[in-house]
């Protein structure tokens, strides 16, 4: 569980930086001479640009997931990560080279869209394959804490740059330093997870001489297309909201259009971060106790309370306050996913089944959020819009979590496939 929670919050890390500092400073020295507003949208596209191609990460991680174990995975998706990150570090301003600047930060946030496409699915399965059947929710929630301690290590090292290199320093050099630091951290991260025991169920798999003739990802589209959508409906009602701030847009808004200090808006997406990290653990652990689709029926109708309130708290000087209860939401509509994902396939189509779920409730809820909101707001003047698509976005994700029948404990072995491939809807007999 330390292991896959450490190795996802290095990735998380990585990818999270390139959002932040996409409405902070690549808006403004890696695309030109465009107009603020148009270089912030493209900006942001170049983030979402990232999240086609999470579903080849996925592919092939689920694949070879499924075939050749969680923990090879692991490794692989971490050196690209962070490789990529590190070398975003070194790109030379447009000013320097050109159009070579924004198409060499594309060629690196491909890079990390693979990379964050395979690594969820695994890591998620190494530790809920791993737990007690009582605690697959509190396991799984290791993993899920991930993405908030990515968020709060990267708005955390981005404010303290910002306090060592303010104003114009910042934009000159100060952001570089973190994305440096990730060869540091990719290092750490590949010496824990190298002491990991792979997952106890792909051990029993191997051992099944048919495994090594199966198709994972054809049989999970042919039998299980209508579980992989719904449970991507799933999660895009949480990534809508939380590529609020995952994806950089809150701050550059509060930055940019409200005038108010960086590192002031850094500081308060890191306090975000925290309230998602713990109230994500503890949906994982009551998810134990009440069911995966009770948390997230809960879940939603807080994270619709924060989504309606996020705008006009923040117009209204209430910064911390919109997000600390952002991070709530965000926190009890995550922390349950893994067990949810784990719960949901067959084991021998599970890891391409929790991969590819994973990566198409990410485009559709992650993708473009910060560019829709952005072109919304540009168009408007207003973000009543973008208020109401966070409140649609959730109401879809309630729907879709309301749909599926509660599957919590159900064995995860794969000689109990025949009563895993069942009975996913609340309708189905």
């Amino acid at each position: 569980m330390a292991a896959t929670t450490i190795g996802t919050a290095i990735e998380w890390y990585d990818f999270f930086l390139y959002a932040a500092v996409a409405g902070l400073v690549f808006n403004k020295v890696m695309f030109g001479d465009l107009d603020p507003g148009l270089a912030t949208i493209v900006s942001f596209l170049s983030v979402g640009l990232s999240f086609l191609f999470r579903p080849l990460g996925a592919v092939l991680a689920g694949h070879f997931s499924d075939v050749l174990g969680r923990r090879v995975v692991l490794m692989v998706t971490l050196l690209a990560m962070g490789g990529a990150t590190t070398l975003i570090g070194l790109v030379p301003t447009y000013e320097t080279i050109g159009i070579a600047a924004p198409l060499l930060l594309i060629l690196f946030r491909i890079i990390q869209g693979i990379s964050a496409g395979g690594e969820w699915g695994s890591a998620v399965l190494l530790a809920v394959e791993h737990a007690p059947v009582e605690k697959r929710g509190l396991f799984g929630a290791g993993p899920q804490a991930g993405a908030p301690a990515g968020l709060l290590l990267s708005s955390g090292m981005l404010a303290l740059m910002s306090m060592i290199a303010p104003g114009d320093a910042f934009i000159e050099w100060g952001w570089r330093i973190p994305f440096l630091l990730s060869i540091g951290l990719m290092i750490l991260g590949f010496w824990i997870r190298s002491g990991v025991d792979e997952s106890p169920v792909f051990t029993e798999m191997a051992q099944i001489a048919e495994q090594k003739r199966a198709n994972p990802l054809g049989e999970l589209l042919r039998n299980y297309f209508p579980v992989v959508f719904v449970g991507a409906l799933v999660f895009a009602g949480n990534g809508v909201v939380g590529y609020m701030i995952a994806g950089g847009y809150v701050q550059s808004w509060a930055v940019n259009d409200l005038g108010m200090d960086r590192g002031a808006v850094l500081w308060a997406v890191t306090g975000a971060a925290v309230t998602w990290l713990i109230s994500g653990v503890l949906a994982g652990g009551i998810s134990d106790r009440i069911g995966r689709r009770n948390t997230y029926l809960v879940g939603f109708l807080i994270q619709a309370v924060a989504a309606a309130a996020l705008f006009p708290l923040v117009q209204n000087g209430l910064l911390w306050p919109a997000m600390l209860l952002l991070g709530v939401g965000l926190g009890v509509t995550y922390g349950q996913q893994a067990a949810l994902y784990a719960e949901l396939f067959p084991a021998s189509v599970r890891g391409s089944g929790a991969s590819i779920t994973y990566a198409l409730g990410s485009i559709l809820g992650g993708a473009f959020a910060p560019t829709i909101a952005a072109a919304v707001v540009q168009a408007t003047g207003s973000t009543v819009g973008v208020t109401a698509y966070l409140l649609v976005a959730t109401f879809i994700g309630l729907l879709a979590a309301a749909s599926l029948r509660d599957r919590t404990g159900i064995p995860l072995g794969p000689e109990h496939e025949a009563e895993q491939a069942e009975r996913h809807f609340t309708l189905s007999r």
